[in-house]
């Protein structure tokens, strides 16, 4: 019997590599595991054309270049809505799904609470890439949660590309088909994690409903109580896991 596979997807802030490598590493060899980044960060800008089907692509590619027939599938928040809509168009490829607080999971049956946190959101769009990111993190945790100051120094080079990136991926929110049926048929294993800080207007709302549309006998919902899943501090230069 050979190692295990497992796929990560990060989100829409930070890499794979600090997002992943200290997991990665406490798994031990028995588990063969590899860690993607985005193909929206893989040039300077977005891609005009991308969509959470880039991302779909893209693990297929990763995959079927590694000889991956099935394997486990990790997302984390936009990395998670990639992994949702993976599990829609190819369910024969994964072994199971584990969702760590995806960041969108399809249109349908959106509470009210729901639907006017979105309505947030949007209102973002006009706003300058440091007030953006500032108001982005504020939706993405509770009310009463006292967010750190950002951590001293230089930002990462990479942090210049997030700001496009993230509504890059709300703008696809907006139009994407997530197959609820597709959805619904996935029979195989699947784990939602969301961290007792975060919204739950957001996440919370999100593992209510894909529990309702999922058929499989074996879903679990973890739900971290004393923290969050979106954490400052929780990478060598303090960046936000998204």
């Amino acid at each position: 019997m050979g190692a295990i596979r497992a796929f990560f997807l990060p989100g829409s802030v930070l890499p794979a590599a600090p997002a992943y490598t200290d997991l990665i590493k406490a798994l031990g060899p028995d588990i063969d595991a590899f860690a993607k980044d985005l193909d929206l960060y893989a040039a300077d800008e977005p891609p005009p054309d991308w969509s959470l089907d880039t991302e779909v692509d893209g693990v297929l590619r990763e995959a079927d270049a590694k000889q991956w027939d099935t394997f486990h599938l990790v997302g984390y928040s936009g990395g998670g809505a990639a992994a949702l809509a993976f599990a829609a168009k190819h369910p024969e490829r994964l072994l199971s799904l584990t969702l760590l607080e995806p960041a969108w999971a399809g249109d349908w049956d959106w509470s009210k609470a729901h639907s006017r946190l979105w309505k947030r959101f949007e209102e973002l769009e006009s706003l300058p890439p440091k007030q953006f990111m500032e108001a982005f993190t504020r939706l993405s945790v509770r009310p009463d949660v006292v967010l750190p100051p950002p951590p001293a120094g230089d930002p990462p080079s990479w942090m210049a590309k997030r700001p496009a990136g993230i509504r890059a991926f709300l703008r696809d929110f907006e139009k994407y088909n997530l197959d609820r049926e597709q959805l619904s048929a996935f029979a195989k294993p699947v784990l939602y994690v969301l961290g007792g800080l975060s919204n739950p207007d957001q996440y919370g709302d999100i593992a209510d409903r894909l529990s309702k549309v999922s058929r499989t006998t074996e879903w679990r919902c973890l739900r971290i109580v004393t923290t969050s899943i979106l954490r400052t501090g929780s990478s060598p230069n303090g960046s936000l896991l998204f």
